[in-house]
């Protein structure tokens, strides 16, 4: 793709060169994908705007260019459902019609899109959203720091009597923001969640939120601890069974619906990473699930129980979740989704699906997708994860034969789905760009745009973003910045973690590679070597029928596939099979040298990144340029750290030289891991947790 372009980098050049000076419209970082939108629309606005919601959607459309007259009305229109409308432009003259609302709202900002990225022009369509609740989920914490957080301290702030001015802005945005994307659900807690959320000092400053966000058709939800009722109330224990904690926790739910109508439900994290839970007491997830949704029914609320689950065990960490939810299949209440993380281990920059998906034939299934770089370079690598999600939710699980993708069993149309949902941990913080990253503000973007429609593509998105985000610049220069973030996931793959090898990253943080971690005492599953299994014989996890037999988790033809090193897909090789050294590839290259050259392509891919920005630097607001440049940088140097670390190392047992590039030596790249886990020379940019 980068040869194809080098003909329009040679017009762009002579463009450049034959004119005096190249406008650039400016950039404010906290202003997203809203930038230099109209302030002189002659528009005439035709609309009831009797409520707060209405009112919103005036004011959105007096930013409209395109269009002389729209007429904004509310109408039945059962196909719509709640949040869905319908554009009709003939010319100049438009109409949004909706049966909500909310409705109405999105077909402001869908007008408002297409003048940014479609053209210039209105497009009449229908349109109704995939997910009934299309979910954000924090992991900020009532102290301000933010689990896995890249991008400064928590939005929300918990101290005074009363929001502030100030802070009421900022989440005026962040609402307007979700909705212009069609987002309208957060979780504004993290899941290792303090029993504190439920206090009621702290249910107030919620229920103020909770009314700012209201508007824009955004609803509440706490994640909760299941131990609160002993926390809060001095019970003796949370037994779900138990009749003082079922009722403490539907005394709990009456408050707080009280305080806030709308109140969505709750999150929860139980028996997983130390956190409490009902297999504390015997119980079961089923247990403890039911009970809270016992509590939030009367109030229809909803309980969205994480899947994530592991614990020291005998059992293959990639099969826990399976092997503890699938026996319950269809024992769940109707107001219970399952929330399940899209691989079978930790959101790594590449895994297969989870099996999980292809299990449940009777429960509500949500994918947990993460928006937030955990694993991916935080906020310092470009990785657009839209074509990582796709991947996920165009996954085929054959559950119910040929053509179950994730996306057909969880969205509002599966069978057995009484509420569909889909998650995303969240990458915002208080950074005055929200995401730490300029071009991280696009996976933001693409969570909400492919939870509205499942069928949207990254290149696509991308395209979007990047017309309302920097406004204005030549297709050419377009162009170059989609060709980026479409290669850029791949990309973090080859440099980190090719091949189907995953979490062999560094002790303490995730950011830098570990493979040769060995920390005295700590569990096997928190170590690198569980995960890579390299050896003098070879390299991988053995999940086949002769090791976990984690393959047999999947649906035919899948576990079959997967089984056999001769027909498991490459990408996927080193999660499924321990691999010979020698083991020759469907490119004739030995396992050994075909590492290599995935290393390499990645570190190489890096300094296109660069060199491609550096290109565009003419069509970009310099602050902007700027401060991704230096980002890009960071990644390029850590891209050879991560390509020099692993082969490295992994030439300790392949005992084969590594001829492509020239590397430094283990010892220097040990040792600089070393420095960094002790915050004495950590790369560029790098945030310690």
């Amino acid at each position: 793709m980068w040869n194809m372009r080098k003909a329009v980098w040679a017009a762009g050049v002579m463009a450049l060169a034959a004119c005096q000076q190249v406008k650039v419209p400016s950039y404010d970082g906290e202003m997203l994908w809203f930038q230099n939108m109209a302030n002189d629309s002659k528009t005439g606005i035709a609309i009831e705007d009797s409520t707060a919601t209405l009112k919103i959607v005036r004011e959105e459309l007096k930013q409209l260019t395109i269009a002389d007259s729209v007429i904004v009305r509310l109408a039945e229109d059962q196909q719509l459902g709640n949040e869905g409308f319908e554009i009709k432009a003939e010319g100049r003259i438009a109409s949004i019609t909706a049966q909500t609302e909310t409705g109405l709202l999105y077909g402001a900002y869908a007008v408002l899109r297409d003048q940014k990225s479609n053209g210039k022009q209105i497009v009449s369509r229908r349109e109704t959203p995939a997910y009934d609740l299309r979910m954000l989920n924090h992991w900020d914490n009532l102290d301000g720091t933010v689990e896995r957080g890249y991008a400064g301290k928590s939005i929300w702030h918990w101290d005074g009597d009363s929001i502030n001015e100030a802070d009421r802005k900022r989440y005026e945005l962040y609402a307007k923001a979700n909705a212009s994307i069609g987002i309208n659900a957060t979780v504004i807690n993290n899941v290792n969640a303090s029993p504190e959320m439920l206090s009621e000092d702290i249910l107030k400053r919620v229920a103020e939120i909770a009314d700012i966000l209201r508007p824009y058709g955004i609803k509440t939800f706490l994640s909760v601890n299941f131990s609160s009722p002993i926390k809060l109330a001095g019970t003796v224990d949370a037994d779900p069974l138990r009749a003082e904690v079922r009722s403490w926790w539907k005394d709990k739910a009456d408050e707080i619906y009280g305080m806030i109508p709308d109140f969505g439900g709750f999150l929860v994290k139980a028996n997983s990473e130390g956190l409490p839970g009902p297999l504390d007491y015997g119980r079961t997830h089923v247990d403890g699930a039911n009970m809270l949704a016992e509590a939030l029914a009367p109030h229809n609320g909803v309980v969205l129980w994480r899947a994530f689950v592991y614990s020291p065990t005998d059992a293959d960490r990639a099969k826990q979740a399976y092997l503890e939810f699938q026996p319950y299949d269809g024992q769940f209440a109707d107001n219970v989704i399952i929330q399940i993380k899209n691989g079978p281990i930790d959101f790594q920059p590449r895994e297969p699906f989870s099996p999980l998906f292809g299990a449940l034939k009777k429960t509500q299934m949500a994918a947990e997708l993460q928006i937030t770089q955990e694993y991916t370079g935080a906020s310092n690598h470009l990785c657009y994860l839209a074509t990582m999600w796709a991947e996920t939710l165009e996954d085929d699980t054959y559950r119910d034969g040929e053509g179950s993708t994730i996306a057909k069993l969880t969205t509002s149309k599966a069978a057995n789905v009484k509420k569909s949902a889909i998650a995303g941990v969240a990458n915002i913080g208080d950074d005055s760009n929200w995401c730490g990253h300029p071009m991280a503000q696009a996976n933001w973007y693409a969570f909400g745009r492919m939870a509205w429609n499942t069928s949207i593509t990254p290149d696509s998105i991308a395209e979007e973003w990047i017309r309302q985000t920097m406004p204005a610049v030549p297709l050419h220069a377009e162009n170059t910045l989609k060709d980026m973030m479409m290669e850029s996931r791949e990309a973090v793959v080859d440099y980190m973690m090719p091949l189907g090898l995953h979490h062999i990253f560094a002790w303490g943080h995730h950011y830098g590679p570990e493979p040769w971690c060995d920390i005295p005492g700590a569990r096997e599953d928190w170590m690198p070597r569980y995960y890579h299994k390299a050896d003098s014989a070879g390299l991988g996890s053995d999940r086949s029928p002769s090791g976990s037999n984690a393959t047999a988790q999947y649906n035919e033809p899948l576990a079959s596939q997967f089984a056999d090193i001769n027909t498991c897909p490459e990408k996927y090789i080193l999660w499924f099979h321990h691999v010979d050294w020698n083991h020759r590839m469907q490119s004739g290259q030995t396992l050994w040298n075909e590492l290599c050259l995935h290393y390499d392509k990645g570190m190489a891919m890096t300094g296109h990144f660069v060199a491609s920005w550096r290109r565009i630097k003419p069509y970009v607001d310099g602050r902007l340029w700027s401060d991704v440049n230096k980002k890009l940088e960071i990644q390029r140097d850590d891209a050879r750290w991560w390509h020099d670390a692993c082969l490295l190392y992994f030439q300790t047992f392949s005992g084969e030289p590594i001829a492509q590039k020239t590397i430094y030596s283990l010892d220097n790249m040990m040792d600089f891991h070393i420095n960094i886990t002790n915050y004495e020379c950590a790369p560029k940019g790098y945030r310690g947790e």
